[in-house]
């Protein structure tokens, strides 16, 4: 079983959080990994694929949309590197159905976490995310539901991440409560709901809950504003926090997944081993554009650059022909430029030549249908007569 204790680990993001990014994090040191949130109802529509192209576990479901495939990559793992390392985030706010998804997914990770902090609209929707701190009995009975029917029977860790309250014994009283349903770790984002990450985390709560979590044999993991490996050990020193806490990093390891490292690297360094696990993994286009444009400062050329590809072939080819400094990331701007206006000229020829085929089709298939109204007009005339 997974132990959470003294563990350096990467944020549930989502979006961020997906299997680049991820694996990024593992090579660079981290402990363990959290992927993005994913809804309990689109898990349960999804149905386990073993990739033998990728060497990857998917779980795919039905594509809603009419354009692309018939079926999305909800989830990818890659059992080779994240093995006894990756830890699945769930939105629920149903027992039932957090238990139906879940039973399809515990195989082939190594922790079920439930999200009771995001405040975001997309967790907080039909009650999940931070809502959940509002109906704490419900939350402690999914933890319950969840910790007797898919943690015990497979000998895999429940756990759950919360934010603080408002008040610190409202805190510390909901602390007592989600202890006491047999999960393994608390995660505290140490910021209330309606808290921005601009704002400073409140970190004064923390000892207080470590004695809960201690007491119950569950382990802690405190989240919000730690920047690197190096801050997080600073920021225990200072607080004298027992050794036996964890730390979570978020925006910044979306930044840089190699502030892991006691040595993190610069981000055009962090660029080059993205889009090399990017290739490996044949990973989405848009998120590769949007993980990198986290990555790379805005002020770059190379982050236009990047927001104007539309495929992994263009960003492969900026890389590759238009770097000119391989330390900095400086970008030969106007000839990559030039590069994009003609991949979309091309596109736009394409586009033009598929509406003609289109048209022609249609012509074709319009004329015997215009032929057989014809003669049943004709038909129906000498009937008639």
């Amino acid at each position: 079983m997974v132990v959470y204790t003294s563990k350096l680990c990467l944020a549930p993001m989502v979006r961020a959080g997906e299997l680049p990014t991820r694996l990024l994090a593992l090579r660079y040191g981290a402990d363990l990994v959290w992927g993005p949130e994913i809804i309990d109802k689109k898990l349960v529509q999804c149905k386990r694929v073993v990739n033998n192209t990728l060497n990857t576990i998917d779980f795919v479901a039905p594509n809603n949309n009419k354009n692309g495939d018939s079926n999305i990559v909800v989830f990818r793992t890659y059992p080779k590197e994240e093995s006894g390392k990756l830890i699945f985030q769930l939105g629920t706010s149903t027992p039932s159905i957090a238990v139906e998804a879940t039973s399809k997914i515990i195989k082939d990770v190594d922790g079920i976490d439930v999200n009771a902090g995001c405040p975001k609209h997309f967790s907080i929707h039909s009650g999940m995310g931070a809502a959940l701190l509002k109906t704490p009995d419900k939350l402690c009975t999914i933890l319950k539901e969840l910790v007797e029917k898919i943690g015990n029977p497979n000998n895999k860790p429940i756990s759950v991440k919360i934010r603080i309250l408002d008040h610190k014994e409202d805190t510390l009283n909901l602390v007592e409560k989600l202890c006491q349903t047999g999960i393994k770790n608390l995660t505290v984002h140490c910021r209330t709901p309606i808290m921005r990450n601009r704002e400073l985390p409140i970190r004064d709560y923390i000892p207080f809950i470590f004695d809960i979590c201690e007491k119950n044999g569950v382990s802690l993991i405190m989240n919000g504003g730690l920047k690197n490996r190096k801050h997080f050990f600073e920021i225990k020193e200072k607080m004298k926090l027992n050794n036996k806490i964890g730390g979570m990093f978020a925006d910044c390891a979306e930044a840089n997944p190699s502030i892991f490292s006691e040595s993190p690297l610069y981000w055009f360094q962090v660029v080059k081993d993205y889009i090399e696990v990017a290739n490996q993994f044949d990973h989405s286009v848009h998120n590769v554009k949007y993980s990198l444009t986290r990555i790379i400062p805005g002020k770059s050329k190379l982050y236009q650059l990047i927001t104007r590809s539309k495929s992994l072939k263009e960003i492969n080819y900026i890389l590759t022909n238009y770097i000119l400094d391989n330390k900095t990331g400086e970008a030969d701007k106007v000839n990559a430029e030039k590069y994009l206006d003609e991949c979309r000229e091309k596109e736009k020829i394409v586009k033009q030549e598929l509406n003609k085929l289109k048209q022609e089709q249609a012509k074709h298939k319009l004329v015997p249908d215009i032929v057989n109204a014809t003669n049943n007009l004709k038909a129906n005339k000498r009937h008639k007569t």
